[in-house]
């Protein structure tokens, strides 16, 4: 008969994971002095731990799909070239009775049925409308304030899953996300190049401000906007929703999919450092008071952090959190009522 071990040994993975965590000190972690020699030394870390991005990019060749006009102004479905064997397919959404030169939000869905939620059509046939929960129409937000939106769908996500291999995880990202990390990649660094590459496009539209463009997105549209944010200079404003927290108390506490996770990145700095790299610019951190995902304590934790980093930039009033009492949702109406405020600053 196999006797039952005695307790008080550690079998546990994450037992030792977390004794890591609790004696590591993110060497890279804003600890005071100069902000902009300090984001400088992050931003060139965090673009190593991504994956670099190409240095030369290739033709859009914009492909047109179809235009729908819509009660809030136009919509197209485009397509527009990435990377080589990397098609991005989006909307541009124009509002009614507003003027170029447009402003811009770039819309991200997470973990979803893709990007046609932000528009509230049917996924089968974008002609039948849909309705979606959680205010997750994200570009009929924009239009209805006058603002224009690129909905992009991710990579994974959507039309962009996997279709080619004859077997695939059952977590829409997983492969993609193991397939990155082999080639010295990750899905992170290459979905923050697909917003540069939407950022190519409104360019070379000629109506779009280009001192004008945001990103917005909740859950993992929220992380990549967070990411994109601190890595695209051309980024103006940023709401990322239900995804800002602290990285211990949220996907280092729980299982979550693997796109979340960028190798070594927690050795360097915290979630609060990343989106730092952001100041001085307009920030609204949008979270839920439920969420058990980012749980609201860790939200606060945080958000003190990057308050630091942004009274440190002279621009602590451009620091922004918007906490509602459901869960892990986007809240529009509160969101977008901080968010307006800081896009007329910025036509004034």
């Amino acid at each position: 008969m196999v006797k039952k071990q005695k307790s008080g040994f550690h079998f546990s993975p994450s037992e030792y994971h977390h004794y890591v965590m609790a004696k590591m000190v993110p060497s890279l972690k804003y600890d005071g002095g100069d902000v902009r020699n300090w984001q400088l030394r992050l931003r060139r870390k965090l673009r190593q731990l991504i994956g670099n991005m190409p240095e030369k990019s290739i033709p859009l060749n914009v492909k047109h799909v179809w235009t729908h006009m819509h009660p809030l102004g136009k919509i197209e479905k485009i397509i527009f070239a990435s990377e080589p064997y990397c098609d991005v397919s989006a909307y541009v959404c124009l509002p009614k009775n507003t003027k170029p030169p447009f402003t811009f939000m770039i819309c991200l869905q997470g973990h979803s049925t893709g990007m046609h939620n932000s528009i509230a059509v049917q996924q089968e046939d974008e002609t039948k409308l849909l309705k979606v929960p959680r205010d997750r129409d994200f570009a009929l937000g924009c239009m209805s304030r006058g603002i224009g939106a690129l909905c992009i769908e991710q990579r994974s996500f959507g039309e962009r899953g996997e279709k080619k291999q004859k077997q695939v995880s059952p977590h829409q990202c997983h492969d993609a996300v193991m397939h990155a990390l082999m080639l010295g990649k990750t899905l992170t660094g290459e979905r923050v190049y697909d917003v540069d590459r939407g950022i190519d496009y409104l360019a070379s539209r000629g109506d779009v401000n280009m001192k004008s463009i945001g990103v917005m997105g909740n859950s993992g549209g929220g992380t990549i906007s967070l990411f994109s944010a601190a890595l695209l200079q051309r980024i103006s404003f940023t709401m990322p929703s239900c995804s800002f927290c602290t990285f211990n108390g949220s996907i280092m506490s729980i299982y979550h999919c693997a796109d979340n996770y960028v190798p070594s990145l927690l050795k360097y700095a915290e979630m609060s450092d990343v989106m730092g790299l952001f100041a001085p610019k307009p920030v609204v951190i949008v979270a839920g008071e439920k969420d058990p995902i980012f749980p609201i304590r860790e939200v606060r934790k945080a958000f003190k952090n990057l308050q630091r980093i942004y009274k440190a930039c002279g621009a602590i009033e451009h620091c922004h959190l918007v906490i509602e009492g459901e869960g892990h949702r986007f809240y529009a109406k509160e969101a977008w009522s901080v968010m307006m405020k800081e896009i007329r600053k910025l036509h004034s």
